[in-house]
């Protein structure tokens, strides 16, 4: 990837508003690549010139991920808007054999037939400014957003003066998230990302290079909540939000988001992308949504079929929970109990 492709690649992300995530930028893919030896780049060409780029992932057998599969919030091929391919052509010019995917623009036409299901991506609109969000969002639930402007004040008193730094460059404060995160992980049972070194690295290194911005909530001297996004243009894709669990009554993450909406307006970004899930603060939060879909495209292959029989059938059990909120409900409760008990026998 010379500078001429790269520039192409932003070219084509301007020419269309759905491209304009962070995940979807050149530096989410070629950032993941300094620490995966397996990212791809498939190239499209006609008469033209490069009307397309698809980042992937290629694992042994032919099988395909999104690039940086498990952490990227969303996924798809950076094209121009008229390109005509069909996706398993796609796949053959890029020796795939299946290329499975859980947060594809589901606006993109080629990979429509393949959509399994179909949900949404809420977005935070900051086009009109940080006071005019705000109204908004008083405006759909008033009363949430009293309590944690309250519980802001509280946190003032209790602890110190709230202050925000919007982009801090203290690799120490990174470190702190990470160590955050890894404990959240433990207490609701989840995998913890940060005993991967590759992942270690990515957030380093995108911390370091600017594309991901660290921005910092302060109680006094405490650091009290943190997160850090990706930047591309005017769009910050939300990425991993932590706080410390020492201040949970005064709601730290939810004061942080509030903060963060309005650093991002006056730093020039007009969108925060909040990544699919059902989480109830994201229901007031948001101006906007966008479906994005999971599902798989396959050729016949028997890398494809060994794939198939491995995901395919695990993934329609996860669908069915997250779909029914008494088996979410169940699945989560299971997770958080098992979690209790590793931690009892460690």
């Amino acid at each position: 990837m010379g500078e001429t492709e790269i520039q192409r690649w932003r070219r084509l992300q301007e020419a269309d508003p759905a491209l304009g995530n962070p995940f979807l930028a050149p530096e989410f893919t070629l950032g993941t690549a300094r620490f995966r030896r397996d990212v791809r780049v498939g190239v499209v060409e006609d008469g033209s010139g490069i009307v397309a780029f698809f980042p992937h992932e290629r694992r042994p057998g032919g099988v395909g991920h999104p690039v940086g599969f498990g952490l990227t919030d969303l996924q798809g091929i950076v094209a121009d808007p008229g390109l005509d391919l069909p996706a398993r052509e796609l796949l053959r010019a890029c020796r795939l054999g299946v290329w499975d995917f859980d947060h594809l623009i589901a606006g993109q036409r080629m990979f429509a037939p393949y959509h399994q299901v179909v949900r949404i991506e809420p977005i935070m609109d900051l086009s009109g400014g940080f006071a005019a969000w705000e109204a908004e969002a008083r405006s759909l639930a008033p009363k949430t957003h009293k309590t944690i402007r309250y519980k802001e004040r509280k946190l003032g008193r209790d602890v110190g003066e709230v202050s925000y730094e919007f982009a801090s460059a203290d690799p120490a404060e990174l470190t702190r998230l990470m160590r955050w995160k890894s404990a959240q992980y433990r207490r609701t049972g989840r995998t913890d990302r940060f005993t991967r070194p590759w992942i270690v690295g990515l957030l380093r290194h995108f911390h370091e290079t600017g594309f991901g911005v660290l921005s910092v909530l302060k109680a006094g001297d405490r650091t009290v909540s943190l997160h850090l996004g990706l930047r591309s243009g005017t769009a910050m894709a939300g990425w991993f939000p932590a706080y410390d669990t020492d201040f949970s009554r005064y709601s730290p993450g939810m004061v942080g988001h509030l903060a963060l909406a309005e650093g991002c307006a006056e730093d020039g970004l007009t969108e925060i992308w909040m990544g699919r899930g059902g989480k109830e603060f994201k229901e007031w939060l948001k101006s906007r949504e966008v479906p994005i879909a999971e599902g798989r495209v396959a050729r016949a292959t028997p890398g494809a079929a060994w794939h198939w029989m491995r995901h395919v059938p695990l993934n329609r059990m996860r669908d069915a929970a997250l779909n029914d909120p008494r088996l979410y409900s169940y699945a989560d409760r299971a997770l958080k109990g098992y979690a209790r008990a590793r931690r009892r026998t460690s």
